[in-house]
């Protein structure tokens, strides 16, 4: 599968080199191919590609939209034409002053994104955890695997992206449509108060228990 990366820093490296692995094309998506993040992904994993990002994402069957999100609107006006009936996985979090909610809980970052970009199919996953988790979602001492929840409107764009996960060695949990992504932004935050505030490790995740 052809895969295009909209940034490329903790989150979005971690899961272009693992995917790129896995066999999948891994393009990044840069205007400036001489910058740190991408300079550093391509030290990571020399095999990735690197392209402007109108070519990357026309190129591309998937896009990871991986940016910190304040950035997100630049960064997908500069492509919006190119992502009409792709697959954008949406991996970023609003989050505002005191760890709380940016956009104030009224609405999700996806569902923003979503208007943004209307011939896309947003679907929000690899979130609720931090860049720990997509360097290593691996735990052996246990029977289960660790959890990945993931929401959006397109049954098809579902799909391919639980597929991905699976593949990724996570457990994929589809939890609704795309209003569901507020919630999971909220459980993002809770894994962040959790770990960076409270000090739990952040080799934490949570698990689907079926009996």
């Amino acid at each position: 599968m052809k895969i295009a990366f909209i940034g490329y820093g903790n989150v979005g490296a971690p899961l272009a080199d693992h995917l790129q692995r896995l066999g999948h094309e891994v393009t990044l998506a840069a205007k400036d191919p001489a910058s740190d993040n991408v300079r550093k992904a391509l030290e990571r994993n020399p095999a990735l590609k690197v392209a402007e990002p109108v070519a990357a994402v026309s190129a591309a069957e998937v896009v990871f939209l991986a940016t910190p999100f304040q950035a997100n609107e630049a960064a997908l006006a500069a492509v919006a034409p190119a992502l009409v009936g792709k697959v954008l996985v949406d991996c970023t979090n609003p989050v505002g002053p005191g760890l709380r909610h940016g956009l104030g809980s009224e609405r999700s970052g996806s569902e923003m994104i979503q208007a943004q970009v209307p011939g896309a199919h947003v679907v929000k996953a690899f979130t609720i955890y931090g860049f720990e988790n997509f360097e290593n979602n691996a735990y052996p001492a246990y029977n289960v695997k660790p959890m990945m929840m993931y929401c959006g409107a397109d049954a098809g764009a579902k799909r391919i992206v639980g597929n991905l996960i699976a593949a990724l060695g996570w457990d994929p949990l589809d939890v609704g449509g795309l209003e569901q992504a507020l919630h999971l932004e909220h459980m993002t935050l809770l894994w962040v108060r959790m770990v960076r505030v409270a000090g739990h490790s952040p080799n934490m995740v949570w698990a689907q228990l079926k009996r």
